[in-house]
């Protein structure tokens, strides 16, 4: 329960708290996704939502696009026939690494975005993902990595786009066995892991994946367990830059970290002290009378 709680505090610090390039973007800069299916009305309050200039880049995403990099992974039915998910993406400072929030988006969570972005090679960006009605969220990912690619004017490679989207859909799935907490940590971990060691083999890479399962707690089946080692040797194949990726990972770690030691996050860590010992109380209350 307890590791549970931290990790969901990390969370919570992690993506409430946004860093301010991105790409070939200069800081501040930002370029959104709309969901073709939108209506006019829709459009416009999602622009305002987003704090939108009137002259921001405007890219468009398509369902047809949605079924192409998600229908290997999930029921064509969660996809839809609608495309309405939509982001806004801003260049943040070189080096500070990602960071995500979310707005009417159910299943998919703030930090599962973050892995399977850094799995495809985004660096240094604010995102924020929202839809006028509440939906899966799955499909999000697919109108970021194509902004990115146009205000990078740099290409990810289709594999990659793939691989960054099962990356997505699985932590997903794991999330509603393990809890969504665990199923990004443990993604996030093993990712880490695997940019240090470099496992051989599927044997070696299932010992990382079985220790840091153990690390925080849960139990995978050995359904999930395959689905796992099929996953990092896919992700593994590809031309990813390892260490790009242990530094987007590390990133997250020090932003945590900075904020635990400002006067801010004391302050915050002293409120959510406050609120446990409230409700210890109410608790004991409840028992008493």
């Amino acid at each position: 329960m307890m590791k549970k709680l931290i990790i969901l505090l990390m969370t919570i610090i992690l993506f409430a708290f946004p860093v301010r390039s991105f790409a070939d973007m200069a800081e501040g800069d930002m370029i959104v996704t709309l969901g073709e299916n939108l209506t006019e009305e829709q459009k416009t309050n999602l622009l305002n939502e987003m704090g939108a200039p009137q002259d921001v880049q405007i890219v468009t995403v398509t369902n047809q696009e949605e079924h192409q990099y998600l229908g290997k992974y999930i029921a064509k039915s969660l996809i839809g026939t609608k495309a309405i998910s939509s982001s806004a993406i801003t260049a943040a400072s070189k080096g500070s690494g990602i960071t995500v929030k979310t707005k009417n988006i159910n299943w998919v969570t703030d930090e599962m975005y973050v892995n399977a972005l850094i799995t495809a090679g985004v660096k240094d960006a604010n995102i924020y993902i929202t839809a006028p009605v509440t939906v899966s969220g799955t499909a999000a990912l697919t109108g970021i990595i194509k902004a990115y690619e146009i205000s990078a004017d740099e290409t990810i490679p289709e594999e990659v786009k793939q691989a960054a989207n099962q990356e997505m859909v699985e932590t997903a799935k794991l999330g509603d066995s393990i809890g969504n907490e665990n199923a990004a940590a443990l993604m996030a971990k093993i990712k880490e892991e695997i940019a240090k060691n470099k496992p051989k083999n599927d044997e070696e890479l299932r010992k990382i994946i079985e220790q840091e399962a153990k690390e925080l707690n849960v139990t995978l089946t050995e359904e999930q367990i395959q689905r796992l080692i099929e996953l990092f040797n896919k992700i593994k194949s590809l031309d990813i830059d390892w260490n790009q990726v242990s530094d987007q990972l590390n990133k997250a770690k020090d932003r945590i970290s900075n904020f635990l030691k400002s006067e801010e996050g004391q302050g915050f860590l002293e409120k959510i002290k406050q609120f446990f010992i409230w409700l210890i109380d109410t608790i004991k209350a409840i028992f008493s009378s």
